[in-house]
């Protein structure tokens, strides 16, 4: 199995601590945030392979989870569970931008297959993997972990290779350092650290002309990173 990344969206830890559990025993990399916290951080929910929804009316609406994912162009598949009792609110919360909806309580066995069939959809949508990229006379060659500029070739470390295709790939976005460290480092949490800081100042030297005044990968005070090349 690819160690594709969950996020499961909350009312509180404890309503979905067995259920991160079960799913990281299935071999995912699991994370559990709140709706306070995907607030916070609008990035945060851009780095997943599928997110879960748990509806907690009115706590935790997943109608409204899903409509501001979808209004953010967020594409992940959200599988949605919900109790019987909110049996009447299926076609809003896949109007919505649901893709699949689970009742509770939770089989999990009936999780799992609903989340591989997502998946396995999902993949089969995704853009060929980028293997060569070239912007402002450089030229990276990802399989290689090569750069190329100024008829100079430069190695990138695996790490730096990964950070420059991940900016690549979601080139004119704002991109956080958690999201840095869920998607490039595959932390379930963020933790405090300066690593993000780092590489990127590494890579900075790598591809910038100036590196203190950079042009391709620039900072966003407050929000992260932007990747202009």
């Amino acid at each position: 199995m690819m160690d594709h990344q969950l996020l499961v969206i909350r009312e509180d830890v404890r309503s979905v601590r067995q259920l991160v559990k079960a799913l990281e025993g299935q071999g995912y990399s699991v994370v559990s945030a709140s709706r306070f916290e995907i607030g916070a951080d609008p990035d945060l929910a851009e780095s997943f392979d599928l997110i879960v929804v748990d509806h907690c009316e009115p706590r935790l609406n997943a109608m409204d989870i899903c409509t501001e994912l979808r209004q953010r162009n967020i594409e992940a598949p959200v599988v949605v569970l919900a109790g019987r009792e909110q049996l009447q609110q299926r076609v809003a919360i896949f109007r919505a931008g649901a893709d699949d909806y689970v009742l509770k309580p939770i089989d999990l066995d009936e999780l799992q297959a609903r989340i591989e069939s997502l998946l396995i959809r999902s993949e089969r949508r995704k853009k060929p993997e980028i293997v060569n990229y070239e912007f402002g006379g450089r030229r990276v060659d990802f399989r290689r972990s090569r750069l190329s500029r100024n008829g100079t070739t430069v190695s990138l470390s695996e790490r730096e290779a990964r950070l420059l295709r991940y900016f690549v790939e979601n080139r004119g976005k704002t991109i956080s350092r958690t999201a840095l460290l869920q998607h490039v480092w595959g932390y379930r949490q963020a933790p405090l650290t300066r690593t993000v800081d780092v590489h990127i100042l590494r890579l900075r030297h790598k591809i910038e002309d100036d590196p203190k005044a950079p042009r391709f990968i620039v900072t966003v005070p407050g929000f992260g990173y932007r990747f202009d090349g």
